[in-house]
């Protein structure tokens, strides 16, 4: 999972939820039989896997991890991971490193969780981790840049499920509302996987030259961590479906106690798991697992598809007026000839909130405060986003200001806090403003963006380390790291009510010149949100902002407009295309890796295997 916009939302959950999709696929025809388990290592058939899960990120699998642990004690199936990238793009609560350093140590965590549940292989596919986006479009862009092909991770998915041979595959929701683009292409990918790895005309080379045989999985699950079941030890019996697609949705109890692990219950030792992943925040759980037994829930997760199922897809139910990422998601759907898939895809989004931002003859100071005459239009408050809600009176509020003087756009956003949150070092951490105490500004200059990568996005912490004040970072959209060098003309400063703590005020002044395209200033829209944290553990507990709905820091679609009477802007001005990070921690570089693959013969990255010497 990608860090950095829901580290302690998802760190928070006991279980599970989401939503998905689909039934039987005709398009696989040809499954080849089981491999022997007991060959030698590097030999065919030593990679075998009866369950094989394929996620975007280190720590997709742990909220199903009690699931594969009881599947291997009571049914003995062994499960393997494919993890496309290492989240080197996610955020560190456990330390300052980033990029390639961060992803091995993710890698770390994941192997070490992933054997609490009895599972022993992990395949990196070595693309990719950016930041957190909405776009599984921009996600594959990303994962199969030129020079690779444009099916390159399709591919290296297909065969790795040629060399593993699962009956099962579980991978995430490959719908797109609110939730990661790397999630949603994950569980695109592995649906395409599935249903070409048995066909021997798809990928032939694999075929021909790298000698697998087509194979055809059974069944074909996605998490869905967002359906609400019941709880308790008789949710496995619950027959349920998905309230959109209306496929079968089953469950698995995590209070069942573990056969091996004596004492304990699978929903404790995914806990455990779950604690391993430091850099994400998850070590902050508490220990032990309090909920009581009978509270318990299941891990949910729906039927794409059955091959050994006889059972009449759902109904389609199409969705007119939808806006590109969701039209693209139906076109997928249909391509895959799961068109039910997209039902109810677009949710219903309420009116974007309006506000006129006024002109003023003098440029504000930026000084953290409101000087007279500096913001005269009117207060935006923010409402309640995510996480949990303020207690009223000092626990958290905050109302932003805009105003504008030539072509520089004000802002002051003033917040009412009773718990200072962790100061973080404006040296390496000022862009990780998500897990302590911020705001954040997000602007998209012409109103049409459909994800962050062409929109100007800022989190700006009111203290820092040391007692050095304000700083800006930006994180998400065109451009990426300090804003002394992706926004120069930019300026922040603070005012923070101490001794006692009563909460802080943020003053920036944003240059529009600084947006990555010339803004209209009848189209300009914009979102206003605060983190408030109320610990010293790099979690955050609440989230507010002005259009609070879905994932408002990164859904253009949701974001307000802000008008800006008489602005014109200047004629010259071109548009700037998104630098997006492009590093990625290799498999070659990992010693672990580099012993799996001897082990089990399947090349690193889940890249082609030499073909066979005319000798053998």
């Amino acid at each position: 999972m990608r860090s950095n916009p829901r580290p302690v939302l998802r760190a928070a959950c006991c279980a599970l939820g989401l939503i998905g999709g689909a039934l039987s696929l005709a398009a696989c025809t040809t499954q080849a039989e089981p491999q022997a388990r007991s060959s030698a290592p590097g030999e065919p058939g030593s990679a075998h896997t009866d369950v094989l899960f394929i996620g975007a990120h280190p720590d997709d699998e742990f909220q199903s991890l009690a699931t594969f642990g009881q599947w291997g004690e009571e049914q003995g199936l062994s499960t393997g991971v494919v993890t496309i990238t290492r989240g080197e793009g996610g955020g560190n609560a456990d330390g300052s490193q980033e990029g390639v350093a961060l992803g091995m140590i993710r890698e770390g965590e994941e192997r070490k969780a992933v054997e609490k549940a009895g599972i022993r292989n992990v395949f990196y596919l070595d693309k990719p981790d950016f930041w957190y986006t909405l776009s599984a479009p921009l996600t594959t862009t990303v994962w199969n840049k030129s020079p690779q092909p444009s099916a390159d991770t399709l591919s290296r998915l297909v065969r790795l499920i040629r060399a593993t041979t699962p009956q099962k595959v579980v991978t995430m929701d490959p719908r797109p509302f609110n939730q990661h683009g790397g999630h949603q292409e994950a569980g695109r990918l592995a649906t395409e996987a599935f249903r070409l790895a048995g066909d021997p005309k798809a990928f032939p080379d694999q075929i021909t030259r790298e000698k697998y045989k087509a194979w055809k999985p059974t069944q074909l699950l996605a998490q869905s961590w967002g359906f609400q079941g019941p709880v308790g030890e008789k949710c496995a019996a619950h027959k349920a479906t998905d309230p959109h697609t209306g496929l079968p949705v089953m469950g698995v109890w995590t209070g069942t106690m573990s056969i091996e692990q004596r004492g304990k219950t699978w929903a404790q030792i995914e806990r455990d798991a779950a604690r391993e992943y430091a850099t994400q925040g998850f070590g902050s759980l508490p220990p032990s697992v309090q909920t009581q037994e009978k509270l318990l829930p299941c891990e949910w997760f729906t039927v794409l598809a059955d091959n050994a199922s006889g059972a009449q897809p759902p109904s389609v139910r199409e969705q007119s007026g939808l806006r590109p990422l969701y039209a693209g998601f139906r076109d997928w759907a249909r391509r895959m000839k799961m068109p039910w898939l997209a039902n109810g895809a677009q949710p219903a989004y309420p009116a974007n909130p309006s506000t006129d931002v006024p002109e003023v003859a003098k440029a504000p100071v930026v000084d953290g405060t409101a000087g007279p005459g500096e913001y005269p239009g009117p207060k935006l408050g923010l409402r309640h986003w995510e996480g949990k809600e303020c207690k009223g009176g000092n626990d958290c509020a905050a109302a932003a200001e805009f105003s504008r003087h030539g072509n520089d756009l004000y802002a002051i956003i003033h917040v009412t806090d009773d718990v200072k949150g962790f100061a973080l070092d404006s040296a390496d951490d000022c862009k990780r403003h998500w897990r302590t105490d911020a705001v954040e500004i997000d602007l998209d200059p012409q109103g049409h963006s459909n994800d962050t990568s062409t929109t100007f996005k800022t989190g700006i912490l009111p203290f820092t380390k040391g007692g050095k004040g304000a700083c800006a970072g930006r994180d998400g959209d065109n451009r990426q790291g300090p804003a002394s060098s992706t926004a120069r003309g930019m300026a922040v400063a603070s005012v923070v009510t101490d001794q006692p703590y009563k909460g802080y005020s943020v003053e920036a002044k944003i240059p529009l010149g600084d947006l990555p395209a010339p803004v209209d200033p009848d189209r300009l829209t914009a979102n206003v949100l605060l983190y408030d944290s109320d610990t010293q553990d790099k979690t955050g507990k609440t989230r507010l902002a002005w259009s609070a709905y879905g994932s408002a820091q990164a859904d253009p679609y949701v974001w307000g407009a802000l008008h800006l009477p008489g602005y014109v802007p200047p004629s010259e001005r071109g548009t700037r295309r998104p630098d997006i990070p492009q590093d990625a921690a290799q498999s070659a570089k990992s010693p672990a890796s580099v012993e799996q693959a001897r082990r089990t013969g399947v090349p690193l990255a889940g890249g082609p295997r030499n073909p066979p010497s005319p000798a053998a």
